[in-house]
């Protein structure tokens, strides 16, 4: 008998806390507060993915700028090369027959070639 009385105390203990523990969580409207729990589950999540997108798209222009930035560096660098770079007269072969091409057709084909470097 003492065992039944004793087994009887634990399980209206367990219930008991049971239901203190339901009524703290859900409260008395128990269906709104889980609708609102969802709710604010939903926004939770949009708010973690706009931020996780915001990271995204900072990450992909930090990364733009950078390329840029070394983009600028290498043409300024050519740049730099360009006009340091010594000038170095090219040799012309002497004209073997008299199809050479004239003086002026020479100089026109030589700023021809510089304009396409």
């Amino acid at each position: 008998m003492a065992k039944d009385y004793d087994s009887q105390l634990l399980e209206s203990v367990s219930v008991r806390r049971r239901r203190m523990r339901d009524a703290l969580l859900y409260g008395a409207q128990r269906a709104r507060r889980s609708a609102d729990e969802k709710l604010g589950k939903v926004f939770a999540g949009i708010a973690i993915a706009a931020v996780l997108c915001a990271g995204c798209v900072g990450w992909s222009f930090i990364q733009h700028t950078l390329a840029k930035q070394k983009e600028q560096q290498k043409q300024q660098q050519q740049q730099q090369q360009q006009r340091y770079a010594p000038v170095t007269p090219t040799p012309t072969p002497a004209p073997e027959s008299s199809s050479a091409p004239t003086p002026k057709a020479t100089h026109k084909a030589h700023k021809v070639t510089e304009s396409a470097q």
